[in-house]
């Protein structure tokens, strides 16, 4: 598609009085009259007649020598840029679905995580409980901190299940579930033995959510960082190991 200035005028321009500007609407486009083929005889070139007018695209050098389908389509389309490139990275709605599903998922898990640490419900242990465990394992300021973490399990988990503000929601996890694996990396790997594996999983998975997106069933359909996953995703993951290293250097 090329734009450029050399229109066909009120006056002048194309010198067949067929051609002429649509003033009916406020987009200024162009039509020309419906055109219908005739042939006359078996060796005669066909004739052409005009009958009703053919929206033609203003900005489409193509339109004015093409009076068919084609042209009639792609003002139908309207170049709608947004939903091309959606349409050519397949998207659909099973990986809606899928991402429904892992938002629930995690967002589920971190609610329940966040309200043991927050009020002792589910049977935690309670700001009290989780202080306490924090300064076994060397954190400074252990109230403060514990009350940091449920908030932040709670709150990210409550944004996960809506799909609002899914960037910061998954940033605020993967900092707290990179701050479980450094802690607990000397018990090994495997659940079993109190090693990573169950903070990893979930680690992984806030990771995936953070430059995926929450998918189009969500609250952040449409906006801004919906839109730019990517850009959206390095911001969240540069947030979320700021906030860990800043918790492991200066609280322990």
């Amino acid at each position: 598609m090329r734009i450029h200035d050399d229109r066909p005028g009120a006056a002048g321009g194309y010198p067949d009085d067929r051609y002429h500007r649509d003033v009916r609407g406020e987009q200024g486009g162009w039509t020309v009259p419906g055109e219908e083929t005739t042939v006359s005889g078996a060796h005669e070139s066909p004739t052409r007649s005009y009958g009703g007018p053919v929206e033609l695209d203003y900005y489409d050098d193509d339109a004015y020598t093409d009076l068919g389908g084609q042209a009639l389509q792609r003002d139908l389309d309207l170049y709608d840029e947004f939903a091309d490139s959606v349409n050519g990275r397949r998207w659909n709605g099973g990986t809606d679905f899928a991402l429904l599903v892992l938002r629930l998922a995690l967002g589920g898990v971190f609610l329940a995580h966040g309200a043991r640490k927050l009020f002792g419900v589910l049977g935690g242990q309670g700001l009290d409980g989780t202080a306490g465990m924090l300064a076994d394992l060397g954190f400074r300021h252990p109230r403060l901190l514990a009350a940091v973490t449920g908030g932040v399990e709670f709150g990210g988990g409550l944004l996960l299940v809506l799909g609002l503000f899914t960037p910061l929601a998954a940033a605020g996890i993967l900092g707290v579930m990179l701050n479980a694996v450094f802690t607990q990396r000397s018990e090994g790997f495997f659940l079993d033995s109190g090693g990573v594996e169950y903070p990893a999983v979930l680690g992984a998975v806030a990771l995936a959510v953070l430059f995926a997106g929450p998918g189009r069933v969500a609250a952040d359909n449409g906006r801004l960082w919906f839109r730019r996953p990517v850009a959206s995703g390095l911001t969240g993951l540069l947030l979320a190991v700021a906030a860990a290293a800043a918790v492991l250097f200066l609280l322990r």
